[in-house]
């Protein structure tokens, strides 16, 4: 049984101790950083989208690092071998038995028995998940919700928190390069908790930075990092997060408020940004991942600023940008972003 240990003080001493150790390997990103941690802690799953080169698939394989998983050790719970990492590369001829496993005939037994696909890890890395099929990406449905697979007849757990097992999906995409892709569709886009927008480095010094750190290494930095936490301390902050961090009535109201506003048939002053608002299920991730910010910064109450930290990462593939408004700004990925951003903007103003 998984005795909950972790204190406010604690998770906040470890976070910064981990945020540390990645930017060992990472320069910049500090606030992409912050959430895909505080997506862990919220029990969610994270969406990167980037252009090639930025360390989106880095940034995956850092987490892994800290917290003291590797793609070649193998963890058998309940008779159930998972790994601690592993790294689907979607493209179009993956099929869904390559990401959760199948049934293979034993000559021996003379029966079917199930082979356990690259899902059953703690930690997966959906490398460009929209380069894969529909019918393929379809396959991380269940276990993204659900948390289970079904092989066969059988239902195996990717999940055993009493054990310390979580499970938490990293997947990225690139944004600009449409041939030979298949976009997500919005069932599997709201199956993530956050989708965080990583751009080219943000300044001179950064991009300079990024540049000496493998000037002189053969091997990728990410390499050299060390574990700072365990994976049963990961389960255990997640309890803690979810039965401590506490919402007030107020700010219950100011969230809801925030995401019924960015519905054009409740507020029409939102109609100039938004064709499709955010759904209650928007509104309940934005709970959740402001309650693991706040306990990041050693809060036990959830604040406004943790709401607005985590909005346009939660919202942005939620909602639907005016078409005309977008046109108006470009006509690409950067100018629905500018959208999203300048209607959420609009909305806080007008409920605060």
């Amino acid at each position: 049984m998984c005795i909950i240990m972790a204190t406010l003080e604690e998770i906040k001493d470890k976070t910064s101790e981990i945020i540390r150790e990645i930017k060992k390997a990472i320069i910049g990103y500090d606030r992409e950083i912050e959430i895909i941690i505080a997506t862990l802690y919220a029990n969610g799953h994270a969406l990167l989208e980037g252009v090639p080169g930025i360390a989106k698939t880095t940034l995956a394989r850092a987490l892994v690092k800290v917290l003291g998983l590797n793609e070649k050790e193998r963890i058998l719970i309940d008779n159930i071998p998972y790994k601690g990492f592993s790294r689907i590369q979607f493209t179009p001829d993956l099929m869904p038995s390559d990401i959760t496993g199948s049934l293979v005939f034993n000559p021996l037994t003379k029966d079917f028995e199930p082979r356990l696909g690259p899902i059953f890890s703690y930690i997966v890395l959906a490398d460009e998940i929209n380069r894969a099929t529909p019918r393929t990406q379809s396959a991380m449905l269940q276990a993204m919700q659900e948390r289970e697979v079904t092989i066969g007849d059988k239902t195996f757990p990717l999940e055993n928190r009493s054990l310390g097992k979580f499970f938490y999906v990293i997947a990225t995409e690139n944004p600009i390069e449409m041939e030979g892709t298949y976009p997500l569709p919005e069932a599997q886009l709201d199956r993530f908790m956050v989708r965080i927008i990583m751009e080219y480095p943000s300044s001179l010094e950064d991009e300079k930075e990024i540049y000496k750190l493998h000037a002189y290494k053969l091997g990728e930095p990410v390499e050299n990092l060390d574990s700072v936490v365990t994976p049963r301390w990961v389960v255990e902050t997640q309890n803690f997060i979810a039965k401590n961090i506490r919402v007030s009535e107020a700010m219950l109201d100011y969230i809801a408020r925030i995401i019924r506003a960015t519905r054009p048939d409740v507020f029409k002053g939102v109609r100039r940004f938004f064709e499709l608002g955010a759904s209650p299920r928007a509104g309940i991730m934005l709970i959740k991942i402001s309650k693991a910010l706040a306990a990041m910064r050693g809060s036990s109450v959830v604040e406004a600023r943790d709401v607005e930290k985590a909005i346009f990462h939660v919202l942005n593939h939620r909602l639907i940008p005016n078409i005309d408004l977008v046109i108006e700004y470009g006509g690409d990925f950067g100018a629905k972003m500018k959208v999203i951003n300048e209607g959420l903007k609009y909305v806080i103003d007008a409920v605060t």
